[in-house]
């Protein structure tokens, strides 16, 4: 039996093209379906319907997207299945450029594709792409065919059939990756009331800068104002790149369990943001320069966010994912990023610092609080009782060894770490890991605490220095034979 030769068209032998696009390189079904939820947003819908199902149990799942937009017309519709078949053909203004999005994403998922639309409360215009008789020799002509009659006033439906690509065994688990990725990817869009819903259950915004997320009472909070960069244009004009950088509660949120931070998205959601449009196209380790990615790195986010008009300084693709930086970009913004990622690392590898300093630091107040009652009482306008006692560490003038404050009963001692004796007492203390080094770090914690309430006392009383130093003596003896 003789082999039907392949049709050839102007530039391309189609049966070949279509199983090459199916290899356009979507990273995840997440990634392919965005194209479609980019598509009905362009259209101005506000609501946007996904729903994922099989025809039986051992069928291959079939994915419906369904939105409210303007629809399309007849010739719209034709055009909307052929690769650059668009009317928006390198656009800048929204989401689509080249008019593959639809095609390829489809093709990359399903074995069979069908589009319709309707407008005016008219009845639905088809459209179908079928890989399996395209590669048999098809025409792969697309023309539209009316259906039933519309039951609302405009809209899309895109339904793609015998999805062979999905990973997921389970549709269970496929819906929880989607509403993940694309609660992330449409965050600005959903927080700002775009109705999105997958299987009936509404997509809710994920913001990996956390800083809409509340946990134990704190959320994350911004670096810096937000940072703007101007770039000229392929077409000579010029647009802005916008930076935001968020610090994440370091002590508020450090003593929770792994299993929380992993949910929440702490640990493994450090990084960068990259939004084209207002929509995220890229997350990971971006234009940071030299600066390797840490642990600490978990603890600050960035996001980065540019126009379409922007797109040959990402190097943005067919698909619309990842970034490929111009030299240009690089040289405008890397820089003082890198810096910027720098400088937040090494605040929060000193928020950890400050943690541990506090924790060995317990012991001593612990003491300290527990002496209070047998002490003279430092009289005071507010509350009476037993006096608080809190250490903690910061930079301070260089001549200042220590500062010390008491408010609402409790005295708060802040040690320098710029000053001489913090690197020479301290910083060894903390590098031992022994009992006499935790027992001297007390008798020294102690010496300080003792000296600060003494210096309160005696100045509220209006004593001479020699009555500090021996009520400090005497104050200082007395912790000491508590420890």
């Amino acid at each position: 039996m003789s082999r039907r030769p392949e049709r050839v068209d102007d530039l391309l032998v189609s049966a070949n093209f279509i199983r090459a696009v199916r290899e356009s390189g979507y990273l995840s079904i997440s990634t392919a379906l965005a194209e479609l939820v980019d598509n009905s947003l362009q259209a101005c819908a506000t609501a946007v319907a996904i729903t994922i199902s099989r025809i039986t149990s051992d069928a291959l799942p079939q994915i419906v997207v369904e939105d409210n937009g303007v629809g399309m017309s007849k010739v719209e519709l034709e055009l909307c299945l052929r690769f650059g078949g668009s009317t928006r053909f390198d656009a800048r203004k929204s989401f689509g450029r080249f008019g593959m999005g639809l095609p390829a994403a489809s093709l990359s998922q399903a074995r069979r594709v069908e589009v319709t639309a309707w407008q005016n409360h008219k009845s639905e215009q088809s459209v179908t792409l079928d890989v399996d008789a395209i590669v048999a020799g098809s025409d792969p002509a697309i023309g539209a065919h009316r259906g039933a009659f519309s039951t609302s006033d405009s809209g899309c439906r895109v339904r793609w059939m015998e999805c062979d690509r999905i990973e997921y065994r389970r549709l269970a688990w496929l819906e929880r990756s989607l509403h993940r990725d694309l609660g992330r990817m449409y965050r600005r869009f959903l927080t700002a009331g775009f109705n999105m819903t997958i299987n009936g259950s509404p997509v809710e915004a994920v913001d990996p800068m956390l800083l809409t997320t509340k946990l134990e009472g704190a959320a994350a909070s911004l670096a810096f104002d937000q940072l703007e960069y101007e770039l000229e244009t392929s077409g000579g004009d010029s647009s802005v790149v916008t930076v935001r950088f968020a610090m994440l509660p370091v002590q508020r949120w450090q003593h929770l369990d792994n299993v929380t931070k992993r949910r929440v998205g702490i640990v493994g959601g450090g990084g960068v943001s990259i939004l084209r449009a207002g929509r995220e196209i890229a997350s990971g380790w971006h234009l940071m320069g030299s600066k390797r990615k840490e642990n600490y790195d978990d603890w600050w986010r960035c996001e980065i966010e540019f126009d379409p008009i922007l797109d040959e300084h990402f190097g943005i693709t067919i698909n619309k994912q990842g970034i490929r930086p111009s030299r240009a970009l690089r040289h405008a913004i890397e820089p003082e990023l890198e810096s910027i990622a720098r400088l937040l690392n090494a605040k929060v590898r000193q928020a950890f610092e400050d943690l541990k300093f506090q924790s060995a630091a317990e012991a001593s107040c612990r003491i300290a609080t527990a002496v209070d009652p047998d002490l003279p009482i430092i009289p005071s306008r507010a509350r009476g009782g037993a006096i608080q006692y809190r250490i903690s560490s910061d930079v301070l003038p260089m001549e200042v060894m220590f500062r010390s404050t008491l408010a609402q009963r409790t005295l708060s001692l802040t040690l320098n770490t710029d000053h001489p004796a913090f690197s020479a007492l301290y910083q060894p203390l903390q590098s031992i890991d022994s009992e006499a080094a935790a027992e001297l770090r007390t008798s020294i914690e102690l010496l300080l605490l003792s000296f600060a309430r003494t210096a309160v006392q005696m100045e509220r009383a209006g004593h001479r220095l020699d009555d500090l130093l021996h009520a400090w003596g005497s104050t200082y003896g007395r912790m000491l034979q508590k420890s």
